[in-house]
């Protein structure tokens, strides 16, 4: 619980590597339609899957000062490799002045409470897989769950540079999902919010014969009953958005108009001078 005194009228901060946070930032803007969106796109990093622990706790401790500068009253971590790497990092960090939400929590949840699960797959960044991060959280959850875990790297450097739903995209993605590991399966984790922009040739490979679960839509509810509990609801409407990248790419700048239609500011933002 937060100590230091919030406004409801406050943003929402929210950061990722890169273009794949904004599928959560366009998901809480669906469901929390009053709030102001702060959002950073650490693209000068990107992909975090195959950097160090280290470094990437130190991008999400500056990224996390950045937002709270900007007078944010909850910092999202829209990011599966940071929810896995740093998320108790920042929370030490910020200590009780806002709330830090985490992609990893929320999905573990709602995942653990369908009891028809028994093998679950799990597909994400080099980083996030070899954390162990989900098996551990689901087993803990329910011991006799099976967890298949996968390392897909491909996928969010192929996301960024705009390749997706196309004969490059569907080759990578069979490739993955024909793996001997995933056989089993009866549901599938996209742990990593780039995914959701191939959730439907997943969908399409799969035919509909397992649950697909991404983090969007399941953070946002999070975040939406966080706010709500906290009383920090905005009660108007305070859409004006704005998006932060640490280094121009023509994909962010596209991929932010597309999630949000209306015009957007977004800006160029070196923090690591």
């Amino acid at each position: 619980m937060p100590t230091k005194k919030l406004n409801a009228s406050q943003p929402i901060g929210i950061f990722d590597s890169g273009i794949g946070g904004l599928t959560v930032a366009n998901a809480i803007a669906k469901a929390l339609p009053n709030e102001q969106l702060i959002y950073f796109g650490d693209t000068a990093h990107l992909p975090y899957g195959d950097k160090s622990p280290d470094s990437i706790k130190y991008y999400s401790i500056r990224i996390a000062q950045f937002l709270l500068e900007q007078n944010c009253k909850i910092i999202v971590i829209a990011c599966n490799t940071a929810s896995a790497l740093a998320y108790e990092t920042v929370k030490d960090f910020i200590g009780n002045k806002v709330m830090v939400i985490d992609v990893v929590n929320p999905i573990v949840d709602e995942v653990a409470q369908n009891k028809k699960l028994k093998h679950i797959g799990v597909i994400a960044t080099k980083g996030t897989i070899k954390s162990d991060v989900y098996a551990k959280k689901l087993k803990h959850k329910n011991k006799n769950l099976q967890v298949a875990s996968l390392a897909t790297p491909l996928l969010a450097s192929m996301i960024e540079e705009g390749f997706f739903n196309n004969k490059t995209s569907r080759t990578i993605i069979h490739d993955y999902l024909s793996r001997p590991k995933l056989k089993k399966i009866d549901s599938l984790i996209l742990a990593c919010t780039h995914y959701p922009l191939i959730k439907p040739e997943i969908e399409e490979f799969y035919k509909g014969k397992i649950k697909i679960y991404d983090n969007a839509e399941v953070v946002a509810k999070k975040v939406s009953e966080v706010l709500k509990g906290l009383k920090l609801l905005s009660p108007k409407k305070n859409n004006h958005h704005h998006f932060y990248m640490s280094d121009y790419t023509k994909s962010f700048e596209e991929s932010s108009r597309f999630f949000f239609k209306s015009k957007i500011k977004l800006t160029a933002a070196n923090i690591w001078k």
